[in-house]
């Protein structure tokens, strides 16, 4: 087994130092002790130069090292410094992220366009829009550094309607579409009716779990996606001559 040195390569002359302090693991290349980021920057953050492996590291580099000496700063790294292996908190956030989880588009009836208005009194319906990996899940990617792997599988488990009129309803899987060949019943899976005419804004917000495994640890992360629309209701109006 190879057993590296840490040397501060910035001191006169270089010296030993603690291959590992409050500050995180010692870089040679660095000159400091870093530590992963939690959470990791978006891969559009400049510190990432391009790059979509690997980590990036919150340095600090000791007092008389250089002209950053005592001041924090973020670094991309390939891999982990010294013998640190990567944070797996970090790699499952990488991971979920590669997912491009998001929203469901709401199916609703009646549906929101002018001149729809649905009818006091009748079932409204409520669903998501042709779910899907990104949409409902279940979606499973992995991420990996410096020979370490963390996998992370995520998966809708319901999704909270704010009707808009005081009204929340919960649905644990993603809804039934309406067709026109159940006529006036209700939604089996995913319902509402409304007592009072008027416009009104309906919220589905879609509540997450992200179970992640690797480098010997397990963990969740809790996410929610909201998406958010309009519906109007009016009272059934009776023909006369």
């Amino acid at each position: 087994m190879v057993v590296q040195k840490c040397i501060n390569s910035l001191l006169t002359p270089p010296a030993d130092v603690p291959c590992s302090s409050d500050a995180g693991w010692w870089s040679n290349g660095q000159n400091a002790y870093c530590k992963a980021r939690i959470p990791q920057p978006p891969f559009s953050d400049p510190a990432w130069e391009g790059h979509t492996n690997g980590q990036i590291y919150e340095c600090l580099r000791p007092i008389g090292s250089g002209p950053v000496s005592g001041v924090v700063f973020w670094v991309w790294l390939a891999t982990p410094p010294g013998g640190a292996p990567p944070d797996p908190r970090v790699l499952a956030q990488q991971a979920t992220a590669r997912m491009n989880l998001r929203a469901i588009n709401i199916g609703i009836v009646p549906e929101p366009r002018a001149g729809s208005v649905g009818i006091i009194g009748m079932p409204t319906w409520m669903w998501a829009e042709n779910p899907g990996a990104t949409t409902w899940g279940p979606q499973t990617q992995s991420a990996s550094a410096g020979g370490f792997t963390v996998t992370a599988t995520a998966k809708a488990q319901r999704t909270v309607w704010t009707m808009g009129d005081g009204s929340t309803v919960t649905c644990t899987g993603p809804g039934t579409e309406y067709a026109a060949s159940y006529g006036k019943q209700s939604s089996p899976t995913c319902g509402h009716t409304y007592t009072r005419q008027g416009t009104y804004t309906v919220r589905a917000t879609t509540y997450w779990v992200v179970t992640w495994a690797g480098i010997g640890q397990t963990g969740t992360i809790p996410l929610n996606f909201t998406d958010t629309t309009a519906i109007a209701m009016g009272e059934a109006q009776v023909l006369s001559n």
